[in-house]
């Protein structure tokens, strides 16, 4: 198969070592992963988990990466969240002592969050809903 080469410029930012699994982050990454950028915010804003409040913090960072970039100068507003991922990071390995000498070991795990916006196209007047033309009234 041949690759394709996309001509969309995207614009990304990178959260390493949170202090949240990876697993509680995409719960919250699925809710903005596609959407536009102020709705993604909307729903960061009122989203009750932790994880929320990091996210929240990456996507601000994309926004002013697009915002700020020279090449670029996108508005803040017409941007779209086209990918939203966490992966991984290291664990931390902790020791919880327990009964009779035994010790059971905590795993604090970190993830690296990463969020990817681009531009959305220009809508052109044709199709689509609304105008006068195409009404038969």
């Amino acid at each position: 198969m041949a690759a394709t080469q996309d001509d969309r410029m995207r614009v990304r930012a990178q959260a390493k070592w949170v202090r949240t699994s990876a697993r509680k982050a995409r719960v919250v990454l699925e809710h903005i992963r596609g959407r536009s950028v102020p709705e993604a915010r909307t729903i960061l804003a009122f989203t009750q988990r932790a994880a929320a409040l990091e996210i929240e913090k990456v996507l601000r960072s994309a926004v002013a990466n697009a915002e700020t970039n020279p090449l670029l100068h996108w508005n803040g507003d017409d941007l779209v969240v086209q990918a939203a991922y966490a992966d991984e990071g290291p664990t931390l390995k902790r020791i919880r002592p327990r009964a009779q000498g035994r010790a059971y070991r905590i795993r604090k795990r970190t993830s690296h969050i990463t969020v990817e916006v681009e531009s959305v196209p220009a809508k052109t007047g044709r199709g689509g809903r609304g105008g006068a033309k195409g009404r038969a009234r």
